[in-house]
């Protein structure tokens, strides 16, 4: 007996200390948007509440129980959806909901700085919160944002290896484009058009991918603003790229104007329409991807 039960207390410690080592191992602290943040284990149960969340999930084949995805799972980007699958939504990016949240159980959530900020404290009742740029961040940004919550789930190594692919799919894709050709990305409504700058994520998107953004000539950094049909023959820029979220919107509209036939992307038919949710809200490794793809299209 007293064999067996040396023989027992032996089994708990190694299961004790196996425990032990395995959280140690998957301990993880790093920056996000307010500070340091840490977690102790794998996550398992993970909601996200911005689309480029779960397009870096997905980017290393993980898949969130839950998504804020405005009500409407066809706006999470196509190729994200075939690798996660089903998921729950949890609301509007704008305001997801806390109940639905909780009820998933989940053991992180990953915010958005620049939506969440005022539920960023009831977000962490329920779990712990990563809380990263979004809404407003560039490219880079987005990329260092994907690096980050690959250490916090446990897929560090895997997100290096699909970020380098995606620089080298990228680069690949600007070999298939013009250097330094001058393409402005707008975002077309029913009755307004919005300019994305440079400092935008598509027009970081366009810059690497040896491409530039129109010089603007203004001193504020937005990276989103309307503008009439005035201010964009200013720009006069040498291609547009007409982001649909509704047809027919402004721009059909203005093509029936005398000042727009004054356009060169008008007089040179350099005017090309693309899916509006893939280059405006979605944002991430595989958004990035399918926006280069359509850059090839329109330049070839």
């Amino acid at each position: 007996m007293k064999t067996l039960s040396m023989k027992c207390l032996l089994s708990l410690a190694v299961t004790a200390l196996t425990l032990c080592l395995c959280s140690l191992a998957h301990a993880v602290t790093v920056e996000d948007s307010k500070g340091r943040f840490s977690l102790d284990y794998t996550p398992k149960r993970i909601v996200v509440l911005e689309f480029s969340f779960a397009d870096a999930l997905a980017a290393v084949g993980v898949s969130p129980i839950g998504i804020a995805d405005d009500k409407d799972p066809q706006r999470v980007l196509k190729q994200v959806r075939d690798i996660i699958g089903d998921f729950q939504s949890v609301g509007t990016r704008s305001q997801p909901s806390l109940e639905v949240i909780a009820s998933l159980k989940p053991d992180l959530i990953i915010a958005d700085i620049g939506r969440h900020e005022g539920v960023y404290d009831d977000l962490k009742k329920i779990a712990p919160t990563l809380i990263l740029p979004s809404r407003r961040e560039t490219y880079e940004d987005n990329l260092k944002a994907a690096a980050t919550i690959g250490k916090v789930i446990g897929k560090d190594q895997e997100m290096q290896a699909r970020l380098t692919k995606h620089k080298t799919l990228m680069q690949g894709y600007a070999k298939q484009l013009p250097n330094n050709a001058e393409v402005q990305f707008t975002v077309a409504r029913k009755d307004d058009l919005f300019i994305h700058t440079a400092d935008s994520y598509a027009g970081g998107v366009i810059h690497a991918l040896g491409l530039k953004n129109p010089e603007l000539n203004r001193s504020d950094k937005q990276a989103s603003r309307q503008i009439g049909l005035e201010q964009l023959l200013a720009i006069d820029p040498d291609y547009l790229i007409v982001g649909e979220y509704v047809t027919p919107n402004i721009i059909n509209k203005w093509q029936n104007e005398p000042l727009w036939s004054v356009l060169q992307v008008a007089r040179n038919h350099r005017v090309y329409r693309v899916d509006g949710n893939v280059w405006a809200r979605c944002r991430g490794i595989m958004a990035a991807e399918s926006m280069a793809e359509d850059l090839v299209k329109v330049f070839n």
